[in-house]
This record gives structure tokens, C-alpha cells and sequence, in this order.
């Protein structure tokens, strides 16, 4: 008989084939497996058209709760979407218990975490994602709708105010 005071639970990684978090995810459930796959909302350009698209955070990766004596882990490299746990020097890469807490407490009542977003504010300096001025570095000055922004351009040497669409901006580095 196994004493239940020596188990210990912890979270580990799971490296997941590409595309396939949520099938992993699935397939680890059903074989009874505490899993946790934390999802954002994205805004990506789709064939022309802004679209929101729920992904997986971390692409490629699933969290999983396992117990260091009482689970087997043998099935879990054998299961449909999984690559493999993530490992250092032969030993499964653990995860610390408050972070995977505060990832499950900034979800929404959907199941999908609310990133922290910062407004721009004028004097920012940004990036150009899209369009003939892609690459380009200028800096916001305001919003001048919910989907426009204005930023100013140096263009041959002058200053050149711009309007833009938001989507087709983002902070600079």
C-alpha cells in the first residue's frame, strides 16, 4: 500500500505537435489527466478582414497536474497530439504552482485569460505591420476614431501626419 502523505502533485510541460494543444488537451483528459491549457484572444488578418480568434497562449505547449508517485506517466508520450514533456537534464520540467494559478485566476468565465493591455498614449513610438509603409517607425499622436489612429511620419525629411488603422500598428521596441 502506497502512503498518500509522500504524493506529491506539481505541474509539468507538455511539448504538443503543432496546431494540436487542444486535441492533447482532450486525449489526456480522457485518460483521466489534470490538464490546463491556457487560451488568449488574438486579432489576426484573415484573407483581407480583421477576425477574433481564440489560440493557445503558449503555442505548442499544455500544462499538466501529475503526481510523482501515484499517476502513470508512461501514456502520455503515447498520446495523440502530444510531442513530448518538455525536460531538463533527463528530468521533467516542473512548473511552479503560482504561476499556473494566476494563469487559471485571469480567465474570463469562458475559460480564456484576459491579457493586460496598455493604451498608447501620444509620444509613443510604433511600428507600421501592414501596408506600403510596413517597417516603418513613426509616433502615435491620438485616436481619431475606435478603428483609426493618427501618427506622424519622417517621410523624405518632413514630418507627415498619417491615419491608420489600429490593427496595423503595435509599440515599438
Amino acid at each position: 500500500m502506497i502512503n498518500d502523505s509522500l504524493a506529491v502533485k506539481s505541474w509539468y510541460l507538455i511539448f504538443t505537435k503543432p496546431r494540436m494543444e487542444g486535441l492533447a488537451k482532450d486525449n489526456l483528459s480522457r485518460q483521466r489527466y489534470q490538464t490546463f491549457l491556457p487560451r488568449v484572444k488574438v486579432t489576426k488578418r484573415i484573407r483581407g478582414r480583421y477576425a477574433c480568434r481564440v489560440e493557445a497562449m503558449f503555442p505548442r505547449y499544455l500544462f499538466i497536474h501529475l503526481d510523482t508517485i501515484l499517476d502513470n506517466w508512461m501514456p502520455i508520450r503515447s498520446t495523440l497530439g502530444v510531442s513530448h514533456m518538455v525536460r531538463f537534464g533527463g528530468t521533467p520540467a516542473q512548473v511552479p504552482d503560482q504561476l499556473v494559478e494566476q494563469l487559471i485566476g485571469n480567465q474570463d468565465g469562458c475559460g480564456i485569460n484576459i491579457l493586460p493591455t496598455r493604451e498608447m498614449i501620444a509620444g509613443d513610438r510604433v511600428e507600421i505591420l501592414e501596408g506600403p509603409m510596413a517597417g516603418y517607425i513613426g509616433t502615435f499622436e491620438h485616436a481619431s476614431s475606435t478603428e483609426r489612429v493618427r501618427i506622424l511620419l519622417k517621410i523624405v525629411g518632413n514630418y507627415t501626419r498619417v491615419n491608420i488603422d489600429r490593427n496595423n500598428i503595435q509599440l515599438a521596441i
